[in-house]
């Protein structure tokens, strides 16, 4: 898990501990219409002070089966949020999201980069054997991201009104990948 200040860091993002003070952009998100669509959620609709005191409760009491992060810019703009979460003990398999919440880094790489970063965390620091998620049917940008980091797609679900594409990497798919990688990366000047 990664604790207290430690972070992933990439070329353009670093991944980082939730925060007291990520709370009000995190509520804006939540209660964002277009952001609810692209998560398949409601907007919030608490007020902000009952909002912000879950949020550090949960701070302080973070779930064993849930690590939640900031994505943030290497100049430190939150931008995003990414987690894993449904870990259950003994079980090999998470599940994955993500949101880039700020519109001005949205087509831009750096929720790939963010997805990029946390698996390779998942994979090599966990004894996870897979991760899933699940994209709405319609969001063809958000697969398109998720394929290039090695997502396939396993499956269809219907939920209430929506639809959604079910997406799978593995241990083994992400070692392929990251090996083929390495190999198209140039070496050293």
């Amino acid at each position: 898990m990664i604790e207290g200040k430690a972070m992933l860091v990439g070329d353009h993002v670093r991944l980082r501990p939730k925060r007291l003070e990520d709370a009000l952009q995190d509520y804006q998100w939540r209660q964002d219409l277009e952001l609810s669509e692209l998560d398949a959620a409601v907007p919030l609709d608490e007020p902000f002070e009952e909002y912000q005191r879950g949020y550090a409760w949960e701070l302080e009491h973070p779930a064993r089966h849930r690590r939640r992060l900031s994505i943030e810019t290497l100049d430190g703009r939150h931008v995003g949020n990414i987690a894993y979460f449904d870990i259950e003990e003994g079980s090999q398999e998470a599940q994955f999201g993500i949101m880039i919440g700020d519109r001005d880094y949205w087509g831009r790489g750096y929720g790939a980069e963010a997805v990029r970063l946390l698996l390779d965390y998942v994979f090599t620091q966990n004894e996870l054997e897979s991760v899933h998620l699940r994209t709405l049917e319609w969001n063809v940008r958000a697969q398109r991201c998720f394929g290039k980091c090695g997502f396939v797609p396993v499956g269809r679900l219907k939920e209430g009104y929506h639809g959604f594409i079910m997406m799978q990497v593995t241990r083994a798919q992400w070692s392929r990948l990251t090996e083929e990688r390495s190999k198209l990366a140039p070496g050293p000047c």
